[in-house]
């Protein structure tokens, strides 16, 4: 009877740290949170960039990426971003792709500006699209293209 009865503990324990486990990870996935304010970007580039990517003031998560999709017109990688509420983005705010390590990942940066605030679904058109890192080092050892 005493195995039984240390079974159903340690079970009853494994159950406790899944749900535990499950609740952190919903917390900071912030699934449950879609409230903020939506703003879009478009970039050339967006190099490895993904839905859920961090998107950041000053190294300071304010948001996420919400959408990628392509503008079948200009073939420009369209971003769309969720700022957490509170945070408001001026009109001439510089949005760039950086690199979160030398190993990949990116993040979307906000350069806020000084001018009049931009609502929500705002399109922001001052954008810098990722670097590839590799293809600049290598053109700093080797030399840029030349003929």
């Amino acid at each position: 009877m005493g195995g039984r009865a240390l079974e159903t503990l340690v079970g009853a324990a494994v159950i406790v740290v899944a749900v535990a486990f499950v609740i952190f990870v919903y917390d900071r996935v912030d699934v449950a949170d879609g409230a903020g304010t939506v703003f879009h970007a478009e970039f050339e580039d967006i190099g490895s960039l993904q839905t859920g990517d961090d998107v950041r003031i000053a190294g300071i998560r304010v948001g996420q990426v919400t959408r990628l999709d392509l503008d079948p017109d200009w073939y420009l990688a369209k971003v769309a971003m969720t700022i957490d509420p509170g945070v408001s983005l001026p009109r001439d705010t510089i949005v760039t792709i950086a690199s979160a390590s030398l190993l990949g990942g990116h993040y979307v940066s906000l350069h806020p500006g000084t001018g009049e605030v931009a609502g929500d679904g705002y399109l922001f058109t001052d954008t810098q699209g990722a670097i590839n890192l590799i293809d600049a080092v290598s053109r700093s050892i080797f030399g840029g293209l030349e003929e």
